[in-house]
């Protein structure tokens, strides 16, 4: 894969819009934006200083494209450069990039660039939420999943031993540019990470967004720039249709976390080393499929289909030598637990997801074993 900016001129933009009053803010998708980075921080912050946080893989294949776009907008950033991985997203990153913000005397006027993934992104959108009780930030993601999901909705937070994303702030960023170039850089297996969460929205949302990611795998054209932009704008679409009607999750957002409960779950329980992101919604996405069925609230052939094409993006990490039952327990620190109860979303068909409560522990344990046995 290329593995540097490209120097052709960007394509002209699609933009999605996240409607939430004075907190409204446009997400910009198309190919080659890097280079326009400066000038539309320019118009939308004015004069700031600015803070570009990163980590060291991004940060060598992009980092000088995106210095020259700020320095012709005549900014002069600070960059921090924490490390690459989700055992990173911690609280103990959080505070080093707070020193180092306050080293170089970053103010309320101030704003912050997130630069990478949904790791750098999760994290310096929490440090934006909190430093100085909160600055502007705005999000460049560099891989699939971070500009489908992680990017969009104002979810920032760290994790804990105990269980991820337990500390955070819902945090609007004033902008989200995505240039799908930068995503030919990516590693094989964390495209198709992003694949996964892909499928999610079609799951909860759109079946025909559904049958299009089948045959971007079938014709095996994953970086395909239209493609790719007709996939990132729909399911920010989704994304942002969602947040609009319920921004701090007390209800109907809960269907975006569709294979989260059960996914948060199983990166906890390796901590945070065995799994991408997205790998791991894919085990939840096809043990909550497989819990519907047992419920009667989805028809088997369409939990067939649902596995069928999640497992036909790629070879998921191996779970053989789990427990279920240690797997449930550390389902127990879910954000979406309420009085000791889990809420699970569950489809119905694809396209429709339905939020179900007081599932038989027994039948829980019994669906996870079973997945866990390859059966």
């Amino acid at each position: 894969m290329n593995r540097r900016a490209d120097a052709r001129p960007p394509s002209s933009p699609t933009i999605v819009t996240v409607p939430l009053g004075e907190r409204q803010y446009d997400i910009v998708i198309g190919a080659g934006l890097l280079s326009e980075v400066g000038s539309r921080l320019r118009s939308l912050l004015g004069d700031r200083s600015l803070a570009v946080i990163s980590n060291p893989t991004v940060f060598e294949l992009y980092g000088q494209p995106l210095r020259r776009s700020l320095r012709r907008a005549r900014f002069r950033p600070i960059t921090y450069l924490m490390g690459d991985g989700e055992r990173y997203k911690t609280l103990r990153t959080a505070e080093a990039i707070y020193r180092h913000l306050a080293t170089h005397r970053l103010d309320r006027s101030s704003a912050i660039i997130a630069f990478g993934g949904g790791v750098v992104g999760d994290v310096a959108g929490f440090v934006a939420a909190t430093f100085l009780r909160g600055i502007a930030y705005v999000q460049l993601p560099t891989t699939l999943l971070a500009a489908i999901d992680s990017s969009v909705g104002g979810k920032t937070g760290v994790n804990l031993p105990e269980g991820k994303n337990l500390v955070g702030a819902f945090y609007q960023p004033r902008l989200v540019i995505t240039d799908v170039r930068l995503l030919r850089s990516l590693p094989t297996r964390e495209l198709k990470a992003g694949f996964y969460e892909a499928v999610k929205y079609g799951v909860i949302a759109d079946a025909e967004l559904f049958e299009f990611i089948a045959r971007m795998i079938r014709t095996e054209r994953l970086l395909d720039e239209a493609q790719l932009i007709t996939l990132i704008t729909r399911c920010c679409q989704i994304k942002a249709a969602v947040v609009a009607t319920d921004e701090r999750e007390s209800g109907y957002r809960q269907i975006l976390n569709y294979g989260h409960t059960f996914g948060h779950a199983l990166e906890a329980l390796t901590r945070y080393r065995r799994f991408k992101h997205g790998e791991a919604v894919a085990y939840g996405m096809i043990i909550a499929a497989r819990l519907a069925v047992e419920l009667g609230l989805m028809d088997r052939g369409a939990a067939e289909n649902l596995e069928s094409l999640v497992r036909s993006i790629g070879r998921l990490p191996p779970i053989a030598d789990l427990d279920a039952r240690a797997w449930l327990s550390a389902m127990q620190y879910d954000k979406k637990v309420r009085q000791k109860k889990l809420t699970y979303i569950l489809p119905t068909t694809i396209g429709s997801v339905k939020m179900v409560t007081d599932v038989p522990t027994r039948l829980v344990t019994k669906t996870l074993a079973r997945c866990i046995q390859g059966r």
